[in-house]
């Protein structure tokens, strides 16, 4: 029998996703609480694997993990996984085909971007998020690795306008490094008048001089894996515990900003 887990986790608690010596790691964390239970041994011999290998800093609320319990498989349940996890929850369960993994399986990825409104031009910033949506060049708007290719498709680049700030949606099958990141900072400069959308389409075919840097980690949050058949069980106990710990980090953050959103207006 091999299991799924959906999880999700504050990224600025880890150093990314996947697992390194010596650093605190989203995968890390997870593997740690599994062998301490006893539901798997050798993270190799369990064939653990993951959905997505998130940068350090960026969170998530849906990623997967996949693996074939050696022990206690009974144990792999969120109300009892969360008690032995920090900064990370389980927020469901599936049990999967033998062949099945996290990161081939996935039919699609949405990311989200949480922008402030530096007094956007939001009629610029939706035109240029057009430019996006299809197969394209993103060899100027990625941290490329050996060995990949720089062409991916995206499905859907979407705008929405909230009180004081933007979500920025952007879905696809698969990104490449960075990329989600520095598309987000292309809308931010092409909203503020300081990338033409001109540009953005020389850039698409993989004509520039200089790429766009990333935006910052911390705004961006994997949001959703759809996996075509694949339906993962959640259960209120297991929820608790996060919606707790994600309350009292709603809590310190609004805070924080009525602090200085009040220091702003004094000064």
């Amino acid at each position: 029998m091999k299991l799924a887990l959906r999880v999700a986790y504050d990224g600025t608690a880890f150093y990314g996703f996947q697992r390194q010596p010596d650093v605190r790691t989203v995968e890390g964390e997870l593997i740690r609480a599994l062998k301490k239970l006893g539901v798997i041994g050798d993270p190799e011999k369990a064939e653990f694997k993951g959905a997505s290998r998130t940068d350090r800093s960026v969170s998530a609320l849906f990623n997967v993990v996949s693996f074939t319990p050696t022990r206690r498989p009974d144990l792999a349940r969120p109300e009892v996984l969360n008690h032995h996890l920090s900064d990370v929850w389980v927020v469901g369960v599936a049990e999967v085909p033998e062949d099945f993994h996290p990161r081939f399986w996935a039919k699609s990825k949405t990311y989200r971007y949480y922008l402030v409104n530096e007094g956007f031009d939001v009629e610029a910033i939706k035109r240029c998020s057009r430019l996006f949506v299809g197969r394209h060049d993103f060899s100027a708007f990625s941290r490329l690795e050996p060995g990949r290719k720089p062409v991916r498709k995206l499905e859907r680049v979407e705008v929405i306008l909230r009180q004081g700030y933007l979500v920025l949606e952007l879905e696809g099958k698969s990104f490449l490094w960075e990329m989600a990141r520095r598309i987000v900072n292309a809308l931010r400069l092409c909203a503020l008048g300081l990338l033409g959308e001109d540009e953005i389409r020389e850039m698409l075919k993989g004509t520039y001089a200089k790429k766009v840097p990333p935006a910052p980690a911390e705004g961006l949050v994997l949001w959703r894996i759809d996996y075509p058949g694949i339906q993962f069980r959640i259960d209120e106990k297991g929820l608790r515990k996060a919606r707790r710990d994600i309350f009292e980090r709603y809590s310190r953050a609004l805070t924080r900003a009525a602090l200085f959103g009040d220091a702003l207006f004094e000064l």
